[in-house]
């Protein structure tokens, strides 16, 4: 969620094989001399094993292990792990949050030299900067993940909204509620709700964190409470007491509001989620929980984030997985050999044709295979947003960061103008060592 993409509610896009030719530069064989462990988690797991496969070489075999479901687990793993300098973590795959964490604990072995910059080649500015720690390469860009509005087009058209032009959350809000529809949002007490008040602060031209003084850990300037930070307040406000909140509002997730665009009666809603979404509605055309028909998914329409004020381009959310190679890895060389292989262009088209992921490349949203499966307009949203969203504060500290804003905010029922002060008051605590989660 991501923030990585939620486990797929169904297979949405049959799984494209990927051929040996395909990934013939990465090597192929079942003789190798060394075992390399990578570490990933549940999403598009046959697609990974796939690349296991392909990318292994004469010299190495890539072995899949499964981390747990929840983003907080895999980071306790991994965690786990590496600070007793397990050498038997060879790959990883990490939410981009981990990153500045891992990196400062030592626990990544960087990319260096020309092996860098073929990580970077052609990378999006956004999933580039997420892999960088302290002016080196930490990591490798392998899919790239963010939200849009996706709605039901005459649900909008009985509205009114002309969905060519930017909407607010102001509008949304108020063209479900005035016409029977609802806004599907993620807002239980977990990590893709701080996701969500993260890009609204970002949308009113704030931040959680000053940027500025981010990487400076513990002594980061604490600016959630602001003019954006109460902007953002007061559109969750506005939804919790809307007739477009949902009934789970409160525990809301990725997978939950799914249900609600294709309902058996009513208009459905309008969405904010992940790239998985396109694929997962194509999967259940005829089958309960999606459209109808083809007729049916004809009315599934996506638009770029709301904005929180209007007139202010909006910042929509940053998720994705990066491949880091541990620090301890018995075998660098072969270890950072396989990261350039499941991160190649070939491998992000795979996983874009295969799991609905979004690719970090800028060459692959052109690859004949992704033009196939997505609409040229849906390809332009998503490259659009990745290239221009908001990613979470780029902090070692940030879980507790994130848990610190959770524990504030949650419920968003709860949520009104004073949340932002009373959240920075406790977040400047946590990171000063003064209060405990």
């Amino acid at each position: 969620m991501a923030v990585r993409s939620v486990r797929r509610v169904v297979a949405g896009i049959a799984a494209t094989a990927l051929s040996a030719s395909v990934l013939a530069a990465c090597g192929s064989g079942s003789g190798g001399k060394a075992s390399l462990n990578w570490y990933i988690n549940p999403d598009g797991q046959v697609t990974l094993n796939k690349l296991a496969k392909d990318c292994s070489t004469d010299d190495y075999n890539i072995k899949i292990q499964l981390l747990p479901a929840s983003a907080t687990d895999q980071r306790t793993q991994l965690a786990r792990r590496l600070a007793a300098k397990d050498s038997s973590t060879d790959l990883m795959s990490l939410d981009p949050v981990f990153v500045p964490e891992f990196a400062n604990a030592k626990w990544l072995l960087p990319f260096e030299g020309e092996v860098a910059d073929r990580v970077l080649d052609g990378v999006l500015d956004a999933p580039a900067d997420i892999v960088q720690w302290d002016d080196k390469v930490v990591a490798a860009p392998q899919w790239a993940n963010t939200q849009v509005l996706w709605y039901r087009k005459s649900l909008a058209e009985k509205a009114g909204l002309d969905m060519t032009q930017p909407v607010t959350w102001d509008q949304v809000i108020k063209a479900a509620a005035d016409n029977g529809g609802t806004v599907g949002v993620q807002a239980n007490k977990y990590e893709a709700y701080v996701v969500w008040i993260n890009a609204l602060i970002q949308g009113a031209g704030g931040n959680i964190l000053d940027p500025a003084t981010v990487e400076k850990g513990r002594d980061a300037k604490v600016t959630i409470n602001s003019a954006a930070g109460k902007d953002a307040a007061a559109v969750i406000r506005e939804l919790a007491r809307s007739k477009a909140a949902q009934p789970d509002f409160s525990t809301s997730n990725e997978g939950t509001s799914l249900g609600s665009m294709f309902p058996a009666k009513g208009p459905g809603e309008f969405m904010t989620n992940w790239t998985f979404v396109y694929g997962n509605y194509k999967g259940l055309i005829g089958k309960p929980g999606g459209p109808k028909d083809e007729e049916g998914f004809g009315d599934l329409g996506w638009a770029r984030y709301p904005q929180t004020v209007e007139g202010e381009e909006s910042k929509p959310p940053i998720g994705g997985i990066e491949i880091g190679v541990g620090a301890y890895t018995k075998h660098p060389k072969f270890a950072q050999e396989a990261a350039l292989c499941v991160t190649s262009d070939e491998a992000q088209s795979a996983l874009a044709v295969n799991e609905s992921f979004a690719p970090t490349r800028a060459s692959v949203y052109d690859a004949p295979a992704v033009k196939k499966v997505f609409p040229a307009d849906l390809l332009t949203l998503f490259r659009d947003s990745i290239d221009t969203g908001g990613p979470r504060p780029k902090s070692a500290y940030y879980s507790q960061i994130s848990s610190a804003i959770q524990s504030r905010w949650h419920s968003p029922t709860s949520v009104g103008p004073g949340t932002p002060k009373k959240s920075a008051s406790f977040l400047t605590a946590i990171l000063k060592g003064k209060a405990l989660l």
